[in-house]
């Protein structure tokens, strides 16, 4: 089928060009831009050869991957987008996303230590060196700040967050988001955050991972979500959804946290990422029977982008032919991801980050 370029006109609002570019993919290829695959080989050697690596490079080759973790240095990534732009049918770039969450190259205090000196400024410019150097290095997205609200010293991961003050871990939130994506979102030096993990990750019994979260609407909206709330108005561009279940049902496949809350309440247009393989996760909660019902109720609820549970590009194809998920609520994802695309301007350079003297100079810099 041959394909038009007109998405690629600069002078067309984004949504137009986002329109435009829906208007050529096929069901398997919006899926594709749903479907997150860890770095699964050294991509500047071998192609591989068997298992479930071939099966993600055919799938890189075909369209049918949108985003890439865990890939990163000029080489690596310029490698891998290569693939995405100049061999697949309609040439859409990955964005790709890593966990910078205390620095990249040069470390800050880990975040829980940022939070106790309250100095706002510092923790922004923490954010923003950490963004020069992942941007620097080919990255565009980091999987990050994580607001998660705790007061339970069980948790393992209470160094993430900035700890069990709602306001200052609102304030905090804040300046991160604003640290990582700076004035431009389009700017080689800046990319886009994360707010993770949505939501009441830090309530989970006995401070247990991937646990139950049993939690009082009072508790969930005066406690749990204003740091949330604080990163949509700060402008971020992404979400994280979290593992354990919120009043009997996975934050995954949860619909009045994603679609009534997120989405509809707070008119958050980016896009919902899940935890690693949490779509998955959901059958082992109880609440799925099989890999097509949890990517059915995922995709429904509103998580828009599947990382490595492998579960969308395997059944939501056929989910949505069958009639079980309605390709309307396919295309509101894929409009999503597309949109903080544009915005990050990787159709008009899919190349930006890949700049080698840039990594050189930038890569712990001490002038920063």
């Amino acid at each position: 089928m041959a394909q038009s370029k007109k998405h690629l006109d600069k002078s067309k609002p984004i949504e137009e060009r986002i329109s435009l570019l829906l208007k050529e993919m096929t069901v398997e290829e919006k899926v594709g831009q749903m479907n997150q695959y860890n770095g699964f080989w050294d991509v500047t050697g071998p192609v591989p050869e068997n298992g479930s690596a071939e099966d993600k490079y055919k799938h890189l080759k075909q369209g049918w991957v949108g985003s890439m973790l865990n890939v990163r240095g000029v080489k690596e990534v310029k490698a891998v987008q290569k693939i995405a732009v100049e061999q697949t049918r309609l040439g859409i770039p990955l964005i790709f996303g890593f966990d910078v969450i205390h620095g990249y190259k040069t470390l800050s205090p880990i975040p829980l230590a940022e939070a106790a000196s309250w100095d706002l400024e510092a923790i922004k410019k923490s954010a923003s060196v950490a963004a020069d150097e992942a941007s620097a290095s080919g990255l565009n997205w980091t999987f990050g700040p994580n607001v998660d609200i705790s007061n339970d010293a069980r948790w393992g991961r209470v160094m993430e967050g900035a700890g069990e003050d709602t306001y200052l871990g609102s304030k905090i939130a804040a300046a991160r988001v604003k640290g990582f994506q700076g004035e431009k979102l389009d700017s080689n030096n800046t990319i886009a955050a994360c707010a993770k993990h949505f939501a009441a990750y830090g309530f989970v019994e006995a401070g247990l991972e991937y646990n139950v979260v049993d939690i009082s609407n009072s508790k969930l909206y005066n406690t749990v979500l204003p740091p949330f709330k604080a990163t949509v108005n700060a402008g971020v561009r992404t979400f994280m959804n979290s593992f354990n279940t919120v009043n009997g049902i996975p934050a995954t496949g949860n619909v009045f946290l994603q679609r009534d809350i997120l989405k509809g309440d707070w008119k958050f247009n980016g896009f919902v990422v899940s935890d690693w393989a949490s779509i998955g996760e959901m059958i082992t909660h109880g609440h799925a029977k099989d890999g097509a019902d949890a990517a059915a109720k995922a995709a429904i609820a509103g998580s828009d982008m599947d990382m490595e549970s492998h579960l969308y590009v395997k059944e939501l194809v056929k989910l949505v032919k069958n009639g079980t998920v309605k390709e309307s609520v396919v295309d509101d994802a894929v409009r999503r991801i597309l949109r903080v695309k544009f915005e990050l301007g990787l159709f008009d350079d899919p190349y930006k980050y890949c700049d080698e003297a840039r990594e050189k100079a930038v890569i712990g810099n001490k002038n920063k």
